[in-house]
């Protein structure tokens, strides 16, 4: 009877009734292989690769931006990605507010008029009063 014992999956293989993204899959199979060590260039390396993949915005370019104030003289990559991601979040937000003034006036495409009206309608954005002008 020992025959009639199934074999399961192992977790990596793609099972349709598992949940689970792809970058899942990848970690399980890197725990997997474990116990190998990784040098720190290599784990730098890694997490450079990482955080390209979950920011839209071009980090090279971001860390040329930040190196132009004479008070940065290093920028991690870290601290480059969280500089990105605030980034991407600010201008999301204010483009679903400008959004909406663009909605109410029939229109799918934001014009500078709705920046405008979601810069002074939201105290948030107070900062930015005159900028655009």
């Amino acid at each position: 009877m020992a025959a009639a014992v199934a074999t399961s999956a192992s977790p990596t293989e793609h099972d349709p009734d598992r949940c689970g993204s792809e970058e899942e899959s990848r970690g399980a199979e890197a725990e997997e292989e474990g116990g190998q060590q990784t040098s720190p260039a290599a784990a730098a390396a890694a997490a450079s690769a990482t955080h390209n993949r979950l920011s839209k915005l071009p980090l090279a370019r971001i860390k040329a931006l930040m190196k132009t104030d004479p008070d940065v003289s290093l920028a991690s990559q870290e601290s480059v990605f969280i500089i990105a991601k605030a980034t991407e979040l600010f201008v999301e937000m204010i483009a679903k507010d400008a959004l909406v003034y663009a909605q109410q006036g029939k229109r799918k495409t934001l014009q500078r008029k709705d920046l405008d009206n979601a810069i002074e309608a939201i105290d948030e954005f107070a900062f930015l009063e005159g900028t655009l002008d």
